[in-house]
C-alpha cells in the first residue's frame, strides 16, 4: 500500500494531530511576535538619552500589547479548529457580555489592570520618580522601579522592594517628591533655654547651614515658639531632593551639638522636630 502524506492529517484542523500542529504553530508565532516587540521596546528605550521617550508609557503599552497578542491568538485558534469554532464565534460575538463580566471582576484581578491604565492616562508619577507612600511598615520613600499591568514596584533607599497593587496606588494619597520641582525643604527646630543667647544661637545655626555644601538656599531661622520650656528656633534650608535633606539633617544635628556645647548654649529638654517638605 503506497504511503500517502495526507493520511497523517497534520494539516487537517479537524483531526487531533492537526489541532496540535496548529496550536504549536500559533503559539510559536505569538512567542516570536512578543519577543520582537520586546526587542523593539528595548531599542527604543536605549535611545531614550538622545530622544525624549516616555518610558512609563512605552513599558506599560508593551506589556498590554503582549497580553493582547495571546488573547487574539487564542481566538484565531478557536476559529480554525472546528471543535472550538463555536467557542470562537461566541467569544467575538459576546463582547458586550465580556465587558459586563470584566466590570464585575474589576474590583478583584482586573481591578489592578484598570487602575494601571488609569495611572497611565493621568500620569501622577512616572518610572524613576521618588514617592512617599503609606505601607504596613509605615511611611516608605523610594524610587519607582517599574509599573506593570498589575503592580507598581518601589525601590526604597535601603534597597527593599515595596510591591503595591495598582488599585491601591490609584486610590491612596501619594507624595511625589520629583514631579516638576524636586527640591525639598529641610526644616529643623531646636529648643534652647531662656538663659541662652538667642542671637548667638541663631548665628551658629545660619553659619552651620551656610557652610554645608548640601544646602542650596537658607530660608531663614525665625523664632517659631516661646513658652516656659524655652525658645524654639526653626532653621529652613532648601536641598536638591528629600534624600539629600535627610543626609543634611544628620550633618546639622552633629554640628549643632558641638557648636552649642562650645558656645555654652543649652538645649531645652523638649523634643526636637524635623520635617521634610516639598
Amino acid at each position: 500500500m503506497p504511503f500517502r502524506f495526507e493520511s497523517i492529517n497534520i494539516f487537517n484542523p479537524a483531526s487531533f494531530e492537526g489541532a496540535i500542529v496548529y496550536a504549536l504553530v500559533l503559539l510559536i508565532f505569538a512567542v516570536l511576535l512578543n519577543r520582537m516587540m520586546r526587542m523593539a521596546v528595548e531599542r527604543a528605550l536605549a535611545r531614550g538619552s538622545r530622544v525624549h521617550i516616555d518610558r512609563t508609557r512605552v513599558k506599560f503599552i508593551s506589556q498590554l500589547a503582549q497580553m493582547l497578542v495571546y488573547i487574539v491568538t487564542f481566538f484565531v485558534y478557536a476559529h480554525l479548529i472546528p471543535a472550538l469554532s463555536n467557542l470562537g464565534n461566541a467569544g467575538l460575538a459576546s463582547v458586550g457580555v465580556l465587558s459586563v463580566v470584566a466590570g464585575m471582576a474589576a474590583q478583584n484581578t482586573l481591578g489592578n489592570l484598570i487602575a494601571g491604565i488609569s495611572l497611565l492616562l493621568y500620569r501622577p508619577f512616572n518610572v524613576g520618580d521618588r514617592l512617599q507612600i503609606s505601607a504596613p511598615t509605615g511611611l516608605e520613600t523610594g524610587e519607582i522601579e517599574s509599573l506593570s499591568l498589575g503592580y507598581t514596584i518601589i525601590k526604597t533607599d535601603d534597597n527593599r522592594r515595596v510591591v503595591v497593587p495598582n488599585s491601591l496606588m490609584a486610590s491612596q494619597i501619594t507624595i511625589n517628591l520629583t514631579r516638576d520641582n524636586s527640591r525639598a525643604l529641610c526644616s529643623l527646630s531646636v529648643y534652647i533655654t531662656h538663659d541662652s543667647d538667642l542671637d548667638v544661637a541663631r548665628g551658629i545655626l545660619l553659619e552651620i547651614a551656610g557652610s554645608n555644601r548640601k544646602a542650596q538656599k537658607i530660608d531663614g531661622c525665625p523664632v517659631t515658639r516661646l513658652d516656659g520650656a524655652g525658645v524654639e528656633l526653626t532653621l529652613n534650608v532648601w536641598c536638591v531632593d528629600s534624600l539629600i535633606a535627610g543626609s543634611l539633617k544628620c550633618d546639622l544635628l552633629e554640628s549643632i551639638k558641638r557648636r552649642f556645647f562650645a558656645a555654652g548654649i543649652k538645649i531645652s529638654p523638649v523634643e526636637r522636630v524635623f520635617n521634610i517638605k516639598n
